[in-house]
């Protein structure tokens, strides 16, 4: 696999430096803590620290995790950490639905974590996930007119803008079809390099190299820009500049697959929300693409609401109460029957969703699971013990798993709190920030490759 990046993975900057909103962000109750912790921050940067903050905004949880980075911008520890819950209609399948609620919890939740690491952050990377945001792997070939001339980053630059200007076309295409025949503006929030082959023969550095045929499988997770939008007012509400969005299964991906540039670490990694299940196929340390449905954690709470006629919260404890023993006796068959028909549902969709990588021979036997929708002991217990995996292409029964944070590559957690698989994901965010922190120049470095990796991420 490639060694652009030291793995592959550059988290797209979709910067843009938002107008402080201070004022504003005081009315929800934080803000003669943010001062306080903003003269932290002042006397912090002085000794030329820095910090990143990850906000993972799930449809159940904000969560945000703190983290200070190495001087050298190749780990990162987590310092802060915060979560808060929140409201049924303020996300929806993973979307934003209410930007006030939406910033409240967030706002909530970074007070949490700045009161614990005793220092303000102001640079964030977001996750964005849902049903619209189409990450896919775009195999390319191009023809060169001169086969004796060494390839140059210039070359390297047009290629890569040519197969990502047609992931973009695909991905506009199949949300328009989606969409009913509506057009949809969409923007790259993400790309990465998976293999490059020239005349055939695959190569981890272009540069320099002669040949007639370069074939390119590139990487690519777009957004609609109606959702990067919110997100964008989101962090403008709380007086946060955007270092990165990311496409929240693409950074869970980047969480596990480490820094060696040629790993052969494969699996089938699944982040199963509260509105949606995110997976992303990773062979030999490459990203093969993502795909996302709507059936996460809640699906299976409406379910018990709808079998034993019950609110929502009632649903939500009685779902909980099942991993305890705690349902009342008289409630445990409906409970279940409730649970195993969503969980047939959900199944299916990962069926469906695995049989969109044609492009591999087989996939990878290992499944690795996060997210809180992930601690259904049902749900972990189907994908181990049914025989939903036959029609697939698996050359053996899948080893399910749930990703743990001491697995996380580069970060370490010094609060003790991030304790399980509900982390992963902001932690993969982290990651995300801590990649475009070292590919933007940051390094000092001018090498070809650190050149390849800008021009991914612009």
């Amino acid at each position: 696999m490639l060694d652009f990046d030291k793995m592959k993975n550059i988290g797209q900057s979709a910067a843009a430096k938002v107008a402080s909103k201070a004022s504003e962000t005081a009315k929800f109750g934080a803000g003669k803590a943010r001062e306080t912790m903003q003269n932290r921050k002042a006397a912090k940067s002085a000794a030329g620290e820095q910090y990143i903050v990850a906000l993972d905004i799930g449809t159940e949880y904000v969560k945000a995790l703190i983290g200070k980075v190495s001087d050298d911008t190749n780990q990162i520890e987590i310092i802060g950490v915060g979560r808060e819950h929140q409201a049924l209609s303020d996300m929806q399948a993973g979307a934003v639905s209410d930007i006030a609620g939406v910033v409240r919890n967030c706002d909530e939740a970074l007070a949490k974590a700045e009161q614990q690491a005793g220092v303000s952050v102001r640079t964030a990377v977001i996750g964005i996930a849902g049903e619209l945001v189409k990450g896919t792997t775009t195999t390319v070939r191009i023809s060169r007119k001169s086969s004796t001339k060494p390839i140059d980053v210039v070359e390297m630059e047009k290629i890569i803008r040519l197969v990502q200007e047609r992931a973009e076309s695909k991905a506009q295409t199949q949300m328009a079809w989606e969409l009913g025949g509506k057009d949809v503006e969409v923007r790259l929030v993400n790309s990465a390099l998976v293999s490059i082959e020239i005349d055939g023969y695959p190569v981890t550095n272009p540069i320099g190299f002669q040949g007639r045929d370069v074939v390119v499988q590139l990487y690519t997770a777009f957004a609609p820009m109606i959702h990067i939008g919110a997100l964008e007012r989101v962090a403008g509400e709380l007086d946060i500049d955007l270092l990165a969005v990311a496409a929240e299964p693409f950074a869970v991906a980047r969480s596990v697959i480490g820094d060696e540039s040629n790993t052969s670490f494969s699996a089938v990694l699944m982040d199963v929300g509260g509105g949606t299940t995110d997976i992303a196929v990773i062979n030999e340390g490459g990203v093969q693409g993502t795909k996302m449905f709507g059936i996460g954690g809640r699906a299976y709470t409406r379910a018990i609401e709808r079998g034993a006629g019950v609110d929502f919260d009632i649903a939500e404890k009685l779902k909980l109460g099942l991993q305890t023993g705690s349902v009342p006796a008289g409630k445990v068959k409906v409970v279940e029957a409730s649970l195993q028909k969503t969980l047939n549902v959900w199944l299916s969709g990962v069926e469906l969703a695995l049989a969109e990588f044609p492009q591999l021979d087989h996939l990878p036997h290992r499944l690795l699971l996060c997210g809180g929708g992930s601690s259904l002991d049902m749900l972990m217990d189907g994908l181990q013990q049914s025989d939903w995996y036959r029609s697939l292409p698996f050359t053996r029964k899948p080893i399910v798993q749930h990703i743990q944070p001491n697995q996380v590559v580069g970060i370490t957690d010094k609060t003790g709190m991030v304790n399980d698989h509900t982390f992963i994901t902001a932690m993969g965010l982290l990651r995300v920030g801590l990649d475009t922190l070292h590919y933007s120049g940051n390094s000092g470095s001018n090498s070809v490759k650190e050149k390849i990796d800008r021009i991914l991420q612009t």
